[in-house]
């Protein structure tokens, strides 16, 4: 077994890794990032954030298309090539993917294809699919392994008839009816992708509800789009069986929707019941690092594990499981490596759906609020008031505020509408500044853009709205 040494070893090339790895390497430290795949990226490239994204642009443009009937213009029927559909999903991800290869390349990052597991708290063991293992000592590792979907004793691993989120976006056929075990953003976003293409898509969620995390007011706009364009949503109901079929499976559901829904035949089904964090086979047992009562590695606000020369970023060290709260916590990991005593504020990481409309939120709900006994207030803004709204044909939106009534920061912001995940990036801001709502509105926003619903729902609050009649609240 061959022996190599470097400052910094980052096990997992996702978001989490390779943020980490650029940063340690831009700050002149030896860094070797440990992959299976052939360029950094992870399952966010490779398996998810992008080649989801890429299809869900086609599923919102064969939307569009059909809703543009109703200002005058027809398109016709869509002809589906599914293989060139599939060609630009894998376009896409190979320009991504190669080109952090080649940004690896020119931080002199040395990259290893293999998988790793600790020996001790300072040496792994890196181990090809072919060839000769290696001894890596460290003086500093990262573990940003990510997550895999969650599963399901009821639906068997591995048959061809029950997918997870990747084998959904393979795109290997559309199938005519799919079952979506699960409302949450996963099932969501694949369900309306599969919609567009012409899937009869029936959905069922344990909860009473769709989007567990954000606010009801928001996920109403949605459900309404989802209940016109899917089979069904059933909430407050569970499969409790299947049955295979040569080319399909049989459910049978209990609970609120169980009655109501006519199909019970599938020719595919859809498990997207949440993520868990990968940590088999990285022997963690060797280096100390210990996991939660949920599997996640245990870490410090400065991402630090139970072992002080590792860290752990991403989904691996606990919710959200977003990508971006991964690349978040790798600039927090590296700048405790460099001794910069960074620590993660964590308050202000913002969750986008994007489905159709759009929903994102940041920081404290009002849901949250209530369950906590917080004292808020809050502030809406109707996109049927909002002229850029209204020359898409698009006021099935809405913008909140959630405010400390005492200090009268912003405390949250909640969207819902066409490009909510980019207009939910002035509110994170706005909020890591301390910002108040009338601090908002003195920012001047162009016009006519949906931006300016949240200069308006920060008038709103000071009973100030141009297009929107709310009193002054009384002192």
């Amino acid at each position: 077994m061959t022996d190599s040494k470097t400052q910094v070893a980052v096990i997992g090339a996702g978001p989490g890794g390779y943020a980490a790895a650029f940063l340690a390497a831009d700050n002149g430290m030896a860094v070797t990032l440990i992959d299976p795949a052939e360029n950094p990226g992870g399952t966010c490239l490779y398996r998810g954030c992008m080649p989801s994204k890429s299809l869900l642009h086609v599923s919102r443009l064969i939307t569009e298309a059909a809703e543009a009937r109703a200002w005058g213009i027809s398109f016709g029927v869509p002809d589906i090539d599914l293989s060139a559909l599939r060609q630009w999903k894998t376009h896409v991800t190979n320009g991504l993917t190669q080109g952090l290869g080649r940004l690896m390349a020119q931080r002199k990052i040395t990259y290893h294809r293999a998988s790793a597991a600790f020996a001790d708290p300072t040496a792994l063991i890196l181990t090809p699919d072919t060839g000769q293992s290696r001894r890596l000592t460290f003086d500093h590792a990262i573990v940003a392994t990510g997550s895999s979907p969650a599963v399901l004793p009821l639906f068997p691993e591995g048959d061809f008839r029950i997918w997870n989120s990747t084998q959904a976006l393979a795109l290997e056929m559309i199938p005519e009816t799919l079952l979506v075990v699960g409302g949450g953003y996963i099932g969501l976003e694949l369900g309306s992708v599969y919609a567009a293409l012409g899937t009869q898509v029936t959905v069922v969620e344990a909860l009473p509800h769709l989007l567990a995390g954000a606010d009801r007011d928001l996920v109403r706009f949605l459900q309404k789009g989802l209940t016109d364009r899917f089979e069904a949503i059933l909430l407050d109901t569970t499969v409790t069986s299947i049955k295979l079929q040569e080319d399909g499976v049989t459910a049978e559901f209990s609970g609120a929707g169980a009655e109501t829904i006519a199909n019970k035949s599938f020719q595919r089904v859809l498990v997207a019941v949440g993520r868990r964090p990968h940590t088999a086979g990285l022997a963690l047992e060797n280096a100390g690092v210990t996991l939660d009562q949920k599997g996640f590695i245990r870490v410090n606000d400065q991402c630090r594990t139970t072992a002080d020369t590792i860290f752990a970023v991403g989904d691996v060290a606990g919710d959200p499981m977003l990508a971006h709260k991964a690349a978040h916590d790798a600039r927090i990991a590296v700048e405790a490596i460099l001794g910069k005593g960074a620590t993660g504020k964590r308050a202000f990481i913002p969750a986008v759906v994007f489905t159709d409309p759009e929903v994102a939120w940041v920081g404290l709900t009002e849901t949250e609020a209530r369950e906590k006994k917080i004292s808020v207030e809050t502030a809406r803004f109707p996109w049927a008031a909002s002229g850029r709204a209204a020359t898409l044909g698009r006021s099935d939106g809405l913008t909140k505020m959630i405010i400390d009534p005492a200090t009268k920061h912003i405390l949250g912001v909640g969207i819902v509408g066409p490009g909510a995940g980019e207009l939910i990036a002035e509110a994170v801001l706005a909020m890591e500044m301390g910002a108040t709502p009338t601090d908002v509105g003195h920012c001047v926003h162009p016009h006519p853009t949906l931006s300016e619903t949240l200069k308006e729902v920060a008038d709103s609050f000071d009973g100030i709205a141009t297009h929107y009649y709310r009193p002054k609240r009384k002192p």
